[in-house]
């Protein structure tokens, strides 16, 4: 079922506040990415304006690079937690579908950009990893899921993307949770084995990409493996 945020486009988009989602992020979001989804359902009508916000206002060209970058990563991460909250408790959010019968919660169209009826997966893949190009990414949005990089407890705006980008890249390249990283032998998080071609196509290798952020310099010979990813949801305990 999409939910109900029908979009009224303006004749003239401009780059939106995201202050109402910072304003959620820091209620009910800790410094561990740990989320209080009881608390954001209680906030619900204020959450629901900020998706109405976004359902109303869809980037368009006049806008900045980074105001439709922060657009999107808001984008995402917002209706990840609304999507949570519509089916609160639950224990993972792959509780809400199966990727074996493309029945997954990432292709759930349960939202609307502007006329468009949208899934998660449309955000990532079509837009997100296509228009942008830039790695940084998979260290901005979160699944709902431990081992996720971490639901940053402020939105990402435009003037200050690329510094929140990096900082998330080295938060959770050297979170020891998240991956296991000495100079001669790693162990990564499965999300830069499933888009391991993302970090490539910027010209460096995957150890050169992860030595930019890393604490920990990796030698070229080293070994690579990758962990298991825990699917258990990131909520406030």
């Amino acid at each position: 079922m999409v939910l109900g945020f029908t979009a009224k486009p303006t004749t003239k988009p401009k780059a939106i506040s995201h202050k109402q989602w910072t304003a959620l992020l820091q209620k009910h979001v800790n410094n561990k990415g740990d989320v209080n989804y009881k608390g954001f359902i209680k906030d619900v009508a204020a959450l629901d304006r900020y998706l109405k916000l976004l359902s109303d206002n869809p980037p368009d060209s006049t806008l900045t690079k980074n105001e439709k970058f922060a657009y999107w990563i808001n984008a995402y991460n917002a209706f990840t937690v609304k999507l949570i909250t519509e089916n609160y408790p639950l224990k993972s959010i792959k509780d809400l579908g199966s990727t074996a019968t493309k029945n997954s919660p990432w292709d759930k169209k349960f939202f609307t950009i502007g006329s468009k009826e949208m899934t998660l997966n449309n955000i990532e893949h079509d837009i997100l990893r296509k228009q942008f190009n830039d790695p940084r990414l998979h260290f901005a949005i979160n699944c709902a899921s431990f081992s996720c990089p971490k639901l940053l407890n402020r939105a990402f705006e435009p003037a200050t993307l690329n510094k929140q980008l990096d900082a998330r890249a080295v938060d959770f390249l050297n979170d020891t949770s998240k991956n296991i990283i000495t100079p001669t032998a790693v162990k990564l998080s499965s999300i830069l084995k499933w888009y391991g071609d993302d970090f490539t196509k910027t010209g460096l290798t995957k150890t050169e990409y992860i030595n930019k952020y890393s604490k920990i310099k990796i030698v070229a010979s080293s070994t690579i493996d990758y962990l298991p990813y825990n699917w258990a949801l990131n909520e406030q305990k």
